[in-house]
């Protein structure tokens, strides 16, 4: 087939098909997002289709999770999902029609036979496939006996793809077997399910990883075979993206990264705007820009700009993105995604206190996770118990100059970061250190810990009372 442009004359319609076995893979994810955007630059479709034919691994669950983690990244599809296996009798409908019209044909062969053939191959070091030998016999010398109805391949010549991420790829159809389509419990296969609803679908573009690049070969005759029965199969055009491998090159695997997307959500804090932005620029690019838009995606993402290399994932720059759409974003809206983090139910006045600590917290934290911990001190009961960390800092001299702190603090009239970081300073000076050397046993005192947002966002934060409730505590030495 000759795909010159990325779009043809109809109009673009893509779709995602993952098989419910599990979670939402990254990859997976970004293959969705592909096809969405490459729908949307089109003003065409994207389309959704749960390939649960695999009824011993698909799970109610894992659907469920796989919608949850594209409604998540705001993969929106149009319509209803469509469940390949409500559609068993279709595809069936289809293997029988090319078999009447001499493009399939009967296949009796027992497992064992076929094992045997298997042995042989290998032992003579071919290609282990299917050698046809029920391709030309008349199939009532099968009698009654179970059978599987096999496509009737092209032997001669050969296929060549124009694929919009390839380039050119072309196959001898020598090297393909005469795969089955339907089987001997009446059951489709994979291949011919696919085909059958990417046709009913009207789906134009098909754009998938470039492990099924040799699917496309095989699925190919089954479109020619169903034009020269009826008409108006017509050829999508391919798109195969590569893989996403580790940093290290290998393939990715849960081992070395997290590889579902509620991972990143859940265990990992990300934003979906932001892993949505890494998964597009992994493996398409738009000339330097790094922080793009669902919008201005839209607007420019083409089958050109995907590159033909495995991308690799790296998780420090996730989360430097993850960082820049943090501080982004609404306070109003952080705060509500951190409070399902906090570990109980806020009051009113809590969540409030959470929003206004936003301003303060988001400019250091590269996930949601780093904001929950940064906020947790708001929340602490008196008396804090302190870590390690902060218990240094309030070893020797620092204890009285808790006190000289706590007597300053508390002659200040307007409680706020000007006025308070004036009382420091003052403080500071008079005894002959530097600012930071008061800050730290003030900063262990008001939250247990030696690392927290600025000094003086946390005293404005915990107001007054607690403020000078929580240095009072710390003043003395324990008993």
């Amino acid at each position: 087939m000759g795909a010159t442009s990325d779009t043809g004359a109809k109009r673009v319609v893509t779709r995602f098909a993952p098989s419910p076995t599990g979670f939402l893979h990254i990859g997976g994810a970004r293959t969705a997002l592909f096809n969405l955007l490459f729908a949307r630059h089109h003003g065409g479709k994207f389309l959704l289709r749960i390939e649960d034919t695999d009824r011993a691994r698909s799970t109610e669950p894992a659907i469920a999770a796989i919608l949850d983690g594209m409604r998540w990244l705001n993969l929106d599809w149009d319509g209803d999902e469509v469940y390949q296996f409500a559609r068993a009798e279709r595809h069936a409908q289809v293997a029988h029609a090319m078999l009447a019209g001499g493009h399939a044909y009967k296949c009796f062969a027992t497992a064992e036979e076929l094992e045997a053939m298997r042995a042989e191959q290998k032992a003579n070091k071919q290609p282990l496939r299917y050698d046809g030998r029920w391709r030309d016999r008349d199939p009532a010398e099968g009698g009654n006996a179970p059978y599987v109805i096999r496509l009737k391949a092209p032997r001669e010549g050969a296929v060549t793809i124009e694929d919009h991420v390839q380039g050119p790829v072309t196959v001898n159809n020598s090297e393909l077997d005469d795969l089955v389509l339907l089987r001997s419990d009446g059951t489709p296969t994979y291949m011919l399910a696919v085909v059958v609803d990417d046709h009913d679908m009207g789906v134009t573009h098909v754009i998938r990883g470039d492990d099924h690049l040799n699917n496309a070969f095989r699925q190919l005759p089954i479109y020619r075979a169903m034009q020269a029965i009826e008409g108006g199969w017509e050829e999508p055009q391919y798109a195969h993206i590569p893989l996403i491998f580790n940093p290290d090159g290998t393939k990715m695997s849960k081992r070395k990264n997290a590889v579902a997307v509620d991972e990143y959500r859940d265990q990992l804090g990300i934003l979906p705007e932001a892993l949505s932005n890494y998964l597009l620029r992994l493996g398409w690019g738009h000339g330097d820009d790094e922080i793009i838009s669902r919008e201005q995606a839209i607007a420019w993402f083409e089958l050109s700009g995907v590159g033909k290399s495995p991308s690799r994932f790296d998780l420090k720059k996730l989360e430097n993105l993850n960082g820049h759409y943090i501080r982004a974003t609404d306070d109003d809206r952080l705060a509500d995604l951190v409070a399902a983090r906090i570990g109980f139910e806020l009051s009113e006045s809590q969540r409030d206190l959470l929003r206004r600590s936003m301003a303060a917290l988001k400019p250091r934290a590269a996930n949601l996770l780093e904001l929950a911990d940064g906020a947790a001190f708001l929340f602490r009961t008196r008396p804090l118990e302190l870590d390690d960390g902060a218990q240094a800092l309030l070893e020797g001299d620092a204890r009285a100059l808790l006190a000289q702190l706590h007597a300053a603090l508390d002659g200040v009239e307007s409680w706020d970061t000007e006025a308070l970081e004036a009382a420091v300073r003052t403080v500071a000076e008079d005894a002959g250190v530097k600012l930071g050397a008061a800050a730290q046993p003030l900063r262990a005192a008001l939250t247990g810990r030696r690392t927290s947002p600025g000094i003086f966002d946390v005293l404005a934060l915990l107001g007054r009372e607690e403020s000078l409730a929580r240095i009072a505590d710390q003043m003395t030495v324990p008993a």
